[in-house]
């Protein structure tokens, strides 16, 4: 089979190649791979900051943003032939920790954990890909065109579970969302930001393209100024940065309701260095009871969830985030920006 692969730790390795064709075990299902999708942890497992190959192994397959069909599945597995799936990403780690014991895996204590596509185990991009039954979530066929954001989705439905979690602490009747960034992440967040009843304003750098357009049709507010312009007048309860942008995490610290919420789910880049008053927002923390916190990876409860979300979304408005598609034998394009990307998937059906 071919398959999109990476020697980590080595620049300029990511190629299209033969790797031999996957054999399920028991309790596995075989899956035939239609889309992946790529992004910023891609780049940076390209880029040869990250990423880990399996044991013995040279070669990372790489993808976690998983979308495939059932070839083959266990008699009694709850699969069949042609159910749609996405694979979940993460694996608990096998000592394993109190969180992992408990299927919490995304939280993690010991980082002993292996990750699709990431850390230890091949991804799925690639023609074939097999999974264990119970680290498969089946869609509504309906979204074969736009299950591939299945896995983006899953990060966003765990913000946004914590985000409620830690409002009920006390009286907790938000109103107000900012989304910082509007990439897949900050689209999907506020897709779900609006379902929950929120008004909804995003910012991003973008003055043109699809961006604008997408966060009007879902009927929220587009900024293109700073995080302050953004709340002039009213800040938000809710701010989700979804950029790792320093300057960006700082702002949304600083401009919250009083109780607000700040969950981070961008990844900032080491070694920038900016002067920020220190007192001053850890004053406005403690004075306002705000919470600041961090949120990456999921667990099976999140896939359900973000199902779940999939399902209910206007399919017509996924179908826009995906902005460009290229062949896996032309995968590498993929890793090139390109003036209007939200979303780039690289199809992955066989000819």
């Amino acid at each position: 089979m071919r398959a999109l692969t990476v020697t980590p730790g080595e620049q300029d390795s990511l190629l299209v190649t033969d790797m031999p064709d996957p054999v399920p075990g028991a309790g596995e299902l075989l899956v035939e791979g239609l889309a992946l999708g790529i992004c910023g942890t891609d780049r940076e497992i390209v880029a040869s900051a990250y990423g880990f190959a399996p044991p013995g192994e040279k070669r990372l397959i790489l993808g976690h943003e998983s979308l495939g069909r059932v070839r083959q599945a266990p008699a009694g597995s709850g699969f069949v032939p042609g159910d749609l799936v996405v694979g979940v990403v993460r694996r608990p780690d096998p000592v394993p920790c109190q969180a992992c014991a408990r299927g919490e895996f995304d939280m993690c204590r010991n980082g002993r954990y292996t990750e699709h596509g990431i850390k230890e185990i091949h991804g799925f991009g690639s023609e074939l890909w097999k999974v264990e039954v119970d680290y498969a979530v089946k869609l509504d066929p309906g979204l074969e065109a736009v299950g591939v954001l299945m896995e983006p989705a899953t990060v966003l439905a765990k913000a946004w579970e914590h985000i409620m979690r830690i409002g009920a602490r006390a009286w907790f009747e938000p109103r107000r969302v900012l989304i910082t960034g509007a990439g897949p992440i900050g689209l999907l967040g506020a897709m779900m930001g609006k379902a929950r009843g929120l008004e909804v304003h995003v910012l991003d750098l973008a003055t043109e393209g699809p961006k604008p357009r997408l966060v009007h049709d879902l009927g929220g507010v587009y900024h293109t100024g700073s995080v302050g312009e953004a709340v002039e007048g009213c800040r938000p309860d809710i701010i989700i940065e979804a950029t790792g942008v320093g300057r960006l995490v700082f702002d949304a610290m600083e401009n919250t309701a009083a109780a607000g919420i700040v969950c981070l789910t961008g990844v900032s880049t080491a070694g920038r260095h900016m002067e920020v008053d220190a007192g001053s927002i850890n004053r406005d923390i403690v004075l306002e009871n705000d919470v600041i916190f961090g949120s990456v990876n999921a667990n099976l409860r999140h896939y359900e969830i973000a199902a779940a979300a999939l399902a209910e979304a206007d399919r017509s408005w996924l179908e826009r985030l995906i902005t460009r598609r290229v062949p896996l034998e032309r995968a590498l394009e993929a890793f090139h920006p390109e003036p209007g990307d939200v979303k780039v998937v690289v199809d992955l059906g066989r000819e």
